[in-house]
């Protein structure tokens, strides 16, 4: 478990002007953040702009974009012509530390036209600036120095400078300008360094592929892991482990099974060649057990779901696309009460299209998305309605399906 000071190190307000439908979106991180909406609302681009930012974080910004065909095919039709993302992380008994990033079309490519990341000292009101790039003038405060420095000059430190200028640093190395000073400046002070590894280990889980030969139905070789991998590929070196180094999160992933699945009674890895084991699901009424290429979809989500909101590896922000694919109706209370435990130990955004899962939260952990007239998201939190005497007389899903809530399936 994390400490009550690393508990409480969150992503907060965030910002996102111009990306798809996403012309002008503002809303405040939660522990768990669901988002549902009809189709086309914006839900996966919101995934999507994390997993950017992640990547940015990475060094991967220019790969990320061509993942998505293009700085240019991601800009709000007719409306941007630059698309910047802006995301605060609390800072315990400081103020947080808010990142900017705005990238411009150029070509068929993009520059960075701006990347700030600041945090407000008080009591003086103007910001103390650890990056502040605008363009190819690629500035970073350096801690060890204190002073600025040119590329073929030797540091000085400017009297009567403005604030940034008195503790700035130009790069005197090769600083690739298609990717984030974020990823590339020294190692700064603990909190702008938290920050960036914090936002770079975020990280993008999709429906999980369960066809026949996908890795989570085959023997796996074992190794270390602390979580089960995106397509499952280490499913079975998770398991392995927690059952012999956190037993307790072990347990808890085998009584979940059992209150989903009655006949459920335990998990085992026969070894199926050196170093090499499989996963078998034992079941009351058969005397063999089964082997995941012969479980169902859902089974099989459901497993890979609950070994993943239980590991220990689970990264600060962990964005989670449609959950509730292949699960019956009446696993989606104990997804729920899955997804609330582990916001304990990660943020969770999730986009839903289900219903019943909104059914078993709460409106302060459900954000509606919809579409303004003119064919922009708009969101707003579950909470931020006035639902209490509705909520004595209908479930939370019954008025998002009457539109109370927005989020309307049509």
């Amino acid at each position: 478990m994390d400490s009550p000071t690393q508990s409480s190190i969150r992503f907060g307000n965030v910002s996102i002007h111009g990306f798809r439908r996403l012309h002008d979106v503002q809303f405040s991180l939660r522990p768990l953040s669901v988002m549902i909406g009809a189709n086309g609302t914006g839900k996966t681009s919101v995934l999507d702009v994390f997993s950017l930012l992640a990547n940015s974080a990475q060094g991967r910004l220019s790969s990320s974009l061509s993942e998505l065909s293009g700085l240019a095919s991601v800009l709000t039709v007719d409306r941007a012509e630059e698309l910047r993302l802006e995301i605060a992380m609390n800072v315990p008994h400081f103020k947080p530390l808010e990142y900017a990033l705005q990238l411009k079309p150029q070509g068929v490519a993009y520059v960075i036209g701006e990347e700030t990341l600041s945090q407000l000292r008080q009591p003086q009101p103007p910001p103390f600036w650890h990056i502040n790039s605008h363009g190819p003038d690629v500035k970073y405060y350096d801690a060890q120095q204190e002073k600025l420095v040119s590329p073929n000059k030797k540091g000085f430190k400017v009297k009567g400078a403005a604030p940034f200028e008195a503790n700035a640093v130009r790069p005197n190395w090769e600083h690739n300008p298609l990717e984030t000073s974020l990823s590339q400046v020294p190692k700064m002070f603990s909190d702008p360094e938290e920050f960036r590894n914090r936002l770079a280990s975020s990280t993008f889980y999709q429906v999980l592929n369960v066809d026949p030969r996908s890795p989570v139905r085959l023997p796996q070789p074992l190794q270390p892991a602390t979580l089960p991998g995106r397509n499952g590929e280490q499913l079975v070196s998770c398991l392995f482990n927690l059952r012999e180094t956190e037993r307790h999160r072990y347990d808890a992933i085998q009584d979940a099974l059992r209150a989903a699945f009655p006949r459920f009674e335990r998990l085992d890895f026969p070894a199926v060649a050196a170093g090499t084991l499989a996963l078998t699901w034992r079941e009351s009424g058969f005397s063999k057990p089964l082997y995941m290429h012969q479980l169902s979809e859902g089974t099989l989500r459901f497993l890979w779901l609950a070994t993943l909101l239980q590991s220990p590896g689970l990264t600060a922000l962990t964005l989670l696309d449609e959950p509730e694919v292949s699960l019956h109706p009446e696993l989606l209370n104990l997804l729920a009460d899955l997804l609330r435990e582990a916001s304990s130990r990660t943020q969770l955004i999730v986009a839903t299209h289900s219903d019943r899962l909104i059914r078993f939260l709460k409106p302060h952990e459900v954000m509606a998305m919809d579409l303004t007239e003119d064919g922009m998201t708009q969101t707003t939190w579950a909470d931020e309605f006035d639902l209490d005497e509705w909520l004595k007389d209908y479930s939370l899903d019954e008025l998002w399906r009457s539109g109370r809530i927005g989020g309307r399936a049509s």
